[in-house]
């Protein structure tokens, strides 16, 4: 296992509150109460413990597959319907959602390979992640990788928790299957707009895992 550079400045903080703090309640409380300062210690560290285990990046064996799209992220999958999409397509897909926990490992990847066709950020307010309008009114990222098989729109967004989205690709790219895309800090949620008639793999509810889960096949 690995950390995500996303999470060294966070890590170094944490390290630095674990520390500070600790050594603070050791040493202005009471040893007659010296449990209080215990306890304040093993706080902290359950928190900088937290802090390392939300940055990991597990080594994979990634499934890849010109017929496959692969899930973009870890979490359980909490929508599969047939909905508008008005930002690009501005027509009916079909939506897979998948929600990130604060657990989740938070590496997001392409589902398939491609050329970036759209990519656009929208500043936004940070409803919990399964509010019908987060994928609206939420920070979020919409990025539309095309390829043979036709183009496939995947939405970032940011959840109550989440303050940060991070995107690393552009319009023009040239991106692989499983490659990372981006990366949401501290819970948020994953959208896939396919077309319609895709075969879907999974069902709402499936635990899945970025890079590894096949959440659909292609329409032949």
């Amino acid at each position: 296992m690995k950390i995500h550079r996303e999470g060294y400045w966070y890590i170094v903080i944490a390290t630095i509150l674990w520390i500070g703090l600790a050594w603070t309640a050791i040493y202005l409380i009471p040893d007659s109460v010296s449990w209080i300062a215990d306890a304040i210690t093993f706080i902290l560290f359950l928190l900088w413990f937290w802090v390392v285990i939300f940055f990991r990046l597990p080594l994979r064996n990634m499934v890849h597959g010109e017929d496959k799209i692969i899930c973009p992220a870890d979490g359980k999958v909490v929508v599969i319907e047939e909905t508008y999409e008005p930002e690009y397509f501005k027509d009916k897909r079909l939506q897979v959602s998948v929600f990130m926990s604060p657990i989740n490992v938070h590496v997001n990847r392409n589902p398939v390979s491609g050329v970036v066709k759209y990519m656009k950020y929208h500043a936004g307010k940070y409803l919990v992640a399964w509010h019908p309008k987060s994928s609206t009114e939420n920070e979020r990222t919409t990025i539309v990788i095309g390829n043979d098989n036709g183009d496939i729109l995947m939405r970032q967004i940011a959840g109550a928790l989440a303050r940060r989205i991070c995107y690393y690709v552009g319009e023009g790219d040239v991106v692989k299957q499983n490659e990372e895309f981006g990366f949401i800090k501290f819970g948020s949620r994953v959208d896939l707009f396919l077309p319609l008639g895709t075969v879907v793999d999974v069902k709402i509810g499936d635990v899945v895992k970025g890079g590894v889960t096949v959440i659909a096949h292609n329409k032949r």
